[in-house]
């Protein structure tokens, strides 16, 4: 069921020169040559580039030197103990949530 004899494959090459034309098929199969090539070509020129880290490859004699501060915060307003809360954020007109 699940493989195409030789009826399926003409029926399809058929279909193909139905809707492509005859001269427009030649040039529609060099096409996909060649975007076969290219896709080979780059998948094969990523196979070949390192894919290190800079973390791991980093050396001391080459690391780049990072600041040692703390990561600045915004700090929290200091409420005064007399003060009024402040009131709830109003909810939209519609369903109460």
């Amino acid at each position: 069921m699940g493989e195409l004899s030789a009826w399926h494959w003409l029926i399809v090459i058929g279909v193909a020169v139905l809707l492509f034309g005859a001269k427009r098929l030649p040039d529609a199969a060099r096409s996909l040559g060649r975007s076969t090539r290219i896709l080979k070509a780059e998948l094969r020129a990523d196979d070949h580039k390192p894919t290190e880290t800079p973390a791991a490859s980093a050396t001391p004699e080459t690391a780049p030197a990072q600041p040692t501060t703390a990561p600045t915060t915004v700090p929290e307003p200091v409420r005064d103990a007399g003060a009024a809360p402040t009131a709830a954020p109003r909810q939209p007109h519609g369903d109460p949530a």
